[in-house]
């Protein structure tokens, strides 16, 4: 059977050649990879983090490698929407693969002016909504951890959009149903879990935090265990399909995130020292799924068994 058939898969009513997508912070805008791999062999890329206004990011050092992952504070460092459908859009339209756009702020009106922004443009199939931020009209209290706030935000965005809304929920809540099924209710068309995992590494002869900002997002294969529990928990407790992430670095880590609920699956970490990542894991998936006499890699998607 030709690969193309059968890892086709759709995802909110998108056509996707394969599940694999790259994650956001991890790939750039896309475009900057187009000489270093064949973004066609991918099923989409999610770009970096977009804002209404640039950002310059956090003071460095920004990045630190623990024993089994990474810890980052890039700060969401992004040159804003306007700049992205101006200079990295265009580029990105004639591409044989699906973009998602990725947006945040810090307020909801930070977010619905991006919408309004990108909604404006070509290219783009649908956007994720990076919901991990301090509400700073509410006290810094996160849009991820308190499902009402959550809520309020999603249903006011999709009255600006006919797009596809995905909703990026975090790993630092005590449940993740409630969150998934107030994102579901709200409108969202589908939930992407995980976001990085709250984390601190100590210089312990400086007596410092490895960060500059002290505290970073983990990611990669230490947070995998987590995220797999929690993609599960979200595809129990809502209708809408799950895109998996957390330290996915081969096809049958891929297959592990679809068993468990998910429909598609976001590569991050890996794509740091393998750039070439998500098109190898794609190839990958698409070797296990032979190997298991599937017709297609969607009869994986939530055949857990216990």
């Amino acid at each position: 059977m030709d690969s193309t058939d059968r890892l086709a898969t759709t995802i909110c009513g998108i056509a996707l050649k394969n599940p694999i997508l790259a994650a956001s912070g991890t790939f750039a805008y896309g475009i900057e990879f187009a000489d270093i791999v064949d973004l066609k062999l991918i099923g989409g890329i999610v770009v970096k983090g977009l804002s209404r206004k640039p950002i310059e990011g956090n003071k460095p050092p920004r990045l630190w490698e623990t024993a089994s992952g990474m810890m980052n504070s890039i700060g969401l460092q992004n040159i804003g929407a306007r700049e992205f459908v101006r200079s990295k859009l265009p580029g990105l339209r004639g591409l044989e693969t699906k973009i998602f756009a990725n947006v945040f702020g810090y307020t909801p009106e930070d977010y619905f002016e991006v919408i309004r922004i990108l909604d404006d443009a070509e290219g783009i199939a649908a956007y994720e909504l990076n919901v991990s931020c301090p509400n700073t009209k509410h006290g810094g209290i996160f849009f991820s951890s308190d499902p009402v706030l959550l809520a309020g935000l999603v249903a006011e965005i999709r009255k600006l959009t006919s797009r596809p809304l995905i909703v990026k929920l975090s790993p630092n809540v005590a449940r993740i149903d409630p969150l998934a099924k107030a994102a579901e209710q709200a409108g969202a068309d589908a939930i992407s879990l995980i976001n990085t995992v709250i984390s601190l590494a100590i210089d312990a002869r400086a007596r410092r935090p490895r960060i500059g900002a002290g505290f970073g997002g983990l990611s990669g294969p230490a947070v995998k265990p987590i995220a797999l529990r929690l993609v599960y928990e979200a595809a129990q407790a809502v209708q809408i399909p799950i895109i998996g992430l957390g330290g996915i670095a081969t096809g049958e880590d891929a297959a592990e995130f679809l068993i468990a609920g998910a429909r598609a699956v976001e590569v991050g970490t890996a794509s740091f020292w393998d750039p070439e990542a998500p098109a190898r894991i794609a190839r990958e998936l698409d070797r296990f799924c032979a190997e298991e006499a599937l017709a297609s890699v969607n009869e994986l998607v939530g055949t857990l068994k216990f």
